[in-house]
């Protein structure tokens, strides 16, 4: 039978928007635009969402009265009339907690509703030595000691976001094969550890803060799209140098996850059918290659049992080992060069095909891969001139970049809490 498009309003079987749900709409588009313009003023937010000033100044003053806003002096349009108030997020009350839980460290922050990393600690840890419970305890206890700090600064964190590397979908960690994880409930766990570790607003074992978990490089992603220098780009592929390789896909500002989300997992593309064993089972897979445990054995230099500062495995005199693979590649030294191109050529081959597939307009590189650009960028960007059939990929063209120093998974996970507190923010009141 053929179907009756829809012309828009209502459809007869769903409930009509009632005044208390159209001003919580307005509340939030409010608020979003606030945020989004850094500063503004009513009479700016008036105008750019299409409501009254009377309507706006009202919404003003209930989000205000909440704390989810701060005025913050005057403005002068240089026209007539009174100067308006400055608006801007509030930097305490409701924040976001991420929680990035990698192979060799954990990293924490809180952002605030303006999008602000507030507090951040990162802890070496080598996650591979315990197993899966043990590990979100020890992100849990980081987490614990981040809540407290948080407290002092009057910012108080209204969920938890977990960057997991892996597959991820439902709570559930399906498969990290760097991490030796296979059907974890990770959000189960980490809640009940955080309990026991901060038992704060909730007593009796709960946190009282929701947890929920991505995929790091998902996260990663999103950072860079809402925090980074990307400018006008709206679609672009990540990718995460760690002891893994992650990847994730943005489209016209929207993560593409896949049919069951786990969109995305380039470090498990085969490269070389006879390369080397995978944890994942497979041959010749690009984190073989590319990921930093390969990059630093290729180069000679110690693949790092005892973890250092930011996921970087540490060599024997303390310094980690990414960053002296990077000065003996920069230094001209031959089996440093040798590692750092052989690992931008098998991405090159990796991107081509996605490049190819997807037809992003920048790929951008993050975790280990930017303070390796130097040797890897061309090695990349040559592979990926020689590959893209479309014949619109040239080195000169700045379509490879290095992710923003800004813009990381933990950033990322902690500004998605911000954003569902921004698409309602009365659910989040005080």
């Amino acid at each position: 039978m053929k179907k009756t498009p829809r012309t828009g309003g209502a459809h007869p079987g769903e409930p009509k928007a009632d005044k208390a749900s159209v001003r919580r709409h307005n509340l939030s588009l409010v608020l979003r635009t606030v945020h989004e313009a850094g500063e503004t003023t009513r009479a700016s937010v008036a105008a750019r969402v299409g409501l009254t000033r009377a309507a706006v100044s009202s919404l003003v003053e209930q989000l205000l009265e909440h704390g989810f806003l701060v005025e913050s002096g005057k403005t002068f349009s240089g026209q007539a009339g009174r100067p308006g108030t400055v608006l801007k997020a509030a930097d305490t009350g409701p924040a976001g907690l991420g929680v990035e839980i990698n192979v060799d460290y954990v990293s924490v922050c809180v952002v605030d509703l303006a999008g602000a990393d507030r507090v951040r600690v990162t802890e070496p840890l080598d996650n591979r030595t315990a197993g899966a419970a043990e590990v979100l305890e020890r992100a849990a206890r980081v987490a614990a000691g981040v809540l407290g700090s948080a407290a002092e600064r009057d910012l108080h964190p209204v969920g938890v976001r977990l960057a997991l590397p892996g597959l991820v979908s439902a709570g559930t960690v399906h498969q990290a094969p760097n991490l030796g994880w296979n059907k974890v409930d990770a959000d189960r766990l980490f809640a009940s550890a955080l309990g026991v570790s901060w038992p704060e607003p909730g007593g009796a074992g709960q946190p009282g803060l929701p947890v929920a978990s991505d995929n790091e490089a998902n996260v990663a992603a999103l950072a860079e799209l809402w925090f980074g220098a990307l400018g006008e780009v709206r679609s672009f592929l990540h990718l995460t140098g760690e002891i893994g390789v992650g990847g994730a896909i943005v489209v016209n500002d929207e993560l593409l996850r896949g049919a069951h989300g786990f969109a995305g997992e380039i470090g498990h593309m085969a490269v070389d059918e006879n390369g080397p064993l995978c944890r994942c089972g497979s041959h010749g897979c690009l984190e073989q290659y590319a990921g930093q445990s390969a990059l630093l054995r290729a180069a000679g230099l110690e693949d790092g049992k005892r973890p250092g500062r930011g996921g970087a495995a540490a060599t024997a005199g303390g310094i980690s080992g990414v960053e002296e693979l990077a000065r003996r590649a920069d230094a001209g030294e031959a089996r440093a060069v040798a590692a750092v191109e052989e690992a931008g050529r098998k991405l090159g081959v990796a991107l081509s095909g996605a490049v190819n597939l997807l037809d992003p307009e920048v790929v951008v590189l993050g975790g280990i891969y930017p303070r390796l650009m130097p040797r890897l960028g061309p090695a990349v960007d040559a592979e990926l001139a020689r590959r893209v059939v479309s014949g619109l990929w040239h080195p000169t063209a700045g379509r490879l970049r290095p992710a923003s120093t800004s813009a990381d998974a933990a950033r990322g996970a902690a500004a998605v809490v911000i954003r569902e507190v921004l698409a309602d923010p009365l659910a989040y009141s005080p």
